[in-house]
């Protein structure tokens, strides 16, 4: 039994994937953005229509998205999403990790756009981050403080695997390494 596959259509293959989404609550405090999406992948095509399907039932129809062509290597004028077209326009002025939906009839909303190679735990911060009512953080601020914070984090994880690996474990009075819940700390007792 021989099958062809038809590889012009890749989004007809695979299941579409639920938009990683994460939006401000309703509150009376505007902020910078409206939230933050994490795609899977720098295809627009392919990631446009979860998101605007999920945003249609909470925003109201979404009929156009603007992005900063630097991130996105092919941008489509136009992706069909559940029985409407949505246009796609780019601004070099916009800042790459934005993205804007606008309504014809409710407005518009500013996204931070999360790389998709984005480690899960940074990705999680980056969410909670934009999502806070009123916050004054624009997406070029969050992607550079996430950048210092990773930064940290790999040097903290570097000098401690050096501190391990260059006999820094602590001996017990037997000659053997103890693990740092074997010490004799007030948190580490043993009951």
């Amino acid at each position: 039994m021989t099958t062809t596959l038809d590889r012009t259509a890749p989004r007809d293959l695979a299941p579409e994937l639920p938009a990683r989404l994460s939006l401000t609550p309703k509150t009376t405090l505007a902020g910078q953005l409206d939230g933050a999406w994490w795609p899977c992948s720098r295809n627009l095509e392919a990631e446009l229509p979860p998101l605007v399907a999920a945003l249609d039932d909470v925003w109201g129809r979404i009929t156009r998205v603007t992005v900063n062509p630097t991130r996105w290597p092919v941008i489509p004028r136009k992706v069909p999403v559940a029985g409407h077209t949505v246009h796609v326009g780019w601004f070099t002025e916009q800042h790459p990790d934005k993205l804007i939906l606008l309504s014809y009839t409710v407005g518009r909303w500013d996204l931070l756009v999360i790389p998709p190679e984005t480690e899960p735990a940074a990705a999680a911060r980056l969410m909670a981050a934009a999502t806070i009512p009123g916050s004054v953080l624009t997406a070029g601020a969050l992607m550079a403080d996430e950048a210092v914070i990773g930064r940290g984090i790999g040097d903290a994880l570097r000098r401690e695997a050096g501190w391990e690996s260059e006999g820094g474990a602590c001996m017990s009075p037997f000659g053997s390494p103890m693990g740092r819940r074997a010490l004799p700390l007030p948190g580490n007792t043993r009951r």
